[in-house]
């Protein structure tokens, strides 16, 4: 191999690279907003509910108390502090969350599911679970997906145990 045949195969090898990350990020993203809507979509026919109140809902409830300060809770369902504030604020005026101070930290807020939004939550969860097991079941079809799909499913055994 000469020098220039050299240069131009370790140039498209970071190219190749980038690409391929470019391409499963794609994959990711599209398979992301299929469920996403196929959730959405689920969830608003049955329960008037988003996925982002949902995700509120669920997240709240795996917390031993069923409670958790405002800015963990913003991390955990990936959204901002002021998107995170007005999604509690919506879904405390609906009697579904409530919030107080922290008894050790006054500057701490905590979020807490009511027992509405444990009844709403227990009523909806089927309803996620078996939208998101049929958007994938739909994504393992298409050949682009299908290697996330697989990753997806080798995560379940860990999680649960």
């Amino acid at each position: 191999m000469d020098r220039a045949q050299t240069q131009e195969a370790q140039m498209s090898l970071p190219d190749d690279a980038a690409e391929a990350r470019a391409q499963g990020w794609r994959a990711l993203a599209a398979l992301h907003a299929r469920i996403e809507i196929r959730i959405e979509r689920a969830l608003q026919a049955e329960h008037r509910l988003s996925v982002s109140e949902y995700s509120v809902l669920d997240v709240l409830s795996r917390q031993d108390d069923w409670h958790m300060r405002m800015n963990q809770l913003a991390g955990a369902i990936v959204l901002s502090q002021s998107a995170t504030t007005r999604l509690v604020n919506r879904l405390e005026d609906q009697g579904l969350l409530a919030r107080y101070l922290c008894a050790d930290d006054r500057r701490g807020i905590y979020t807490e599911v009511s027992d509405a939004g444990r009844e709403l939550l227990a009523r909806a969860r089927p309803t996620h679970d078996a939208a998101l097991r049929d958007a994938l079941d739909e994504a393992r079809a298409m050949p682009e997906l299908a290697p996330l799909v697989s990753a997806l499913n080798a995560l379940e055994p860990a999680a649960a145990g």
